[in-house]
């Protein structure tokens, strides 16, 4: 009796064993019909983001339009938004800048036209030119009334800035052109913001000056007045052979064959803030930027001078076509110009 007990409960402890891992999960509530779906997450656009080349650009500019052209893409670059990651540097005068170039210490940089065809040769081909971002923005400015043509500056003594570039030879050029080179003094002074001063204090009463340089003295000094535009007088002397090409953009060529994606990124970026440096639309905009970036101090005075900077973005042949023009002209009045010999094709990036 005591053994059938036991086997009778063995059976039932088996048998609730059984029952218990044979118990089904509880099934999944059936969907409402009136339970919204569940919202789907928006497709990326790759169209509507810039793609990210995560290469950092190291680009040195004037203070003046090169550099005015580019204040939109530092804007975008502080926040973020460019494709590239670029550190700027921003430079009073050419000098300040060059040796770093030599040294490969810029991957791009704006310069005068005629220093990227000596660059080009003293580096034996390290540097290309890769856009043209200036056009003409050159003036003689006088305190007076007494040049109303290039042959009244003979005898007379004209500060300058820019020697051993653009504005030295442009002058030279057309001094040489009317025939009076040698009757004209010039003194050359380091930076244009040096020579501005100078004007709008009175300390000089002729002066060769670039744009916005030109547009700071005369807002500062009234006794001031234009008295030449070069880029007048540059056309009546080439006789529509060239156009005065005042700044350009170039790049060491070893970045552009080893950092394709970041180049055409940076040309991009970069024609697309010239180009809203250039609208009138934008000119409120623009103007605060010039002075946020140190180039300009107010900005009244950069909204006045901004549409007469010939601020403008030039590449592939038409580039080509222009800016080798205007070096044919000044190599043919002075060679070391342009550092002693013409570029060759190989100068000229043209995509």
């Amino acid at each position: 009796m005591k053994n059938l007990l036991s086997l009778i409960l063995a059976i039932t402890l088996i048998l609730s064993l059984a029952a218990c891992g044979a118990t089904p999960a509880p099934a999944a509530p059936e969907p409402s019909s009136s339970a919204p779906a569940a919202p789907e997450e928006p497709p990326s656009s790759p169209a509507l983001e810039k793609e990210k080349t995560e290469t950092t650009v190291r680009v040195a500019a004037l203070k003046g339009p090169t550099a005015m052209g580019m204040v939109k893409l530092m804007e975008e670059a502080e926040a973020g938004e460019t494709a590239n990651k670029y550190e700027f540097t921003l430079a009073g005068s050419p000098d300040e800048i060059v040796g770093s170039i030599v040294k490969g210490e810029f991957d791009i940089a704006a310069v005068p036209t005629n220093l990227a065809a000596t660059l080009y040769n003293k580096t034996q081909g390290k540097v290309q030119l890769v856009a043209l971002n200036t056009l003409g923005v050159l003036y003689v400015i006088e305190a007076g009334d007494t040049v109303q043509s290039v042959a009244d500056l003979a005898g007379k003594t004209v500060y300058a800035t820019g020697k051993g570039s653009t504005p030295e030879f442009a002058l030279g050029y057309i001094l040489d052109q009317n025939g009076i080179r040698d009757q004209v003094e010039v003194v050359y002074k380091t930076e244009h913001a040096e020579l501005a001063a100078l004007l709008s204090q009175g300390q000089a009463k002729l002066a060769l000056l670039p744009q916005p340089f030109v547009t700071t003295a005369m807002a500062q000094n009234p006794d001031l007045r234009v008295a030449l535009d070069l880029t007048q007088e540059w056309d009546r002397a080439a006789q529509g052979a060239s156009q005065l090409t005042m700044g350009c953009i170039i790049a060491q060529k070893s970045f552009l064959e080893e950092n394709a994606a970041a180049a055409a990124a940076f040309l991009a970026e970069y024609q697309t803030s010239v180009e809203f440096a250039a609208s009138p639309d934008h000119l409120d905009e623009t103007a605060a930027l010039v002075v946020k970036q140190g180039i300009l101090p107010k900005e009244p005075v950069a909204k006045q001078a901004l549409p007469q900077c010939g601020i403008t973005f030039l590449a592939g042949e038409e580039m080509k076509q222009i800016a080798s023009g205007f070096l044919q002209v000044l190599y043919d009045a002075d060679p070391q110009a342009v550092g002693g010999t013409l570029p060759d094709e190989g100068f000229y990036f043209v995509g």
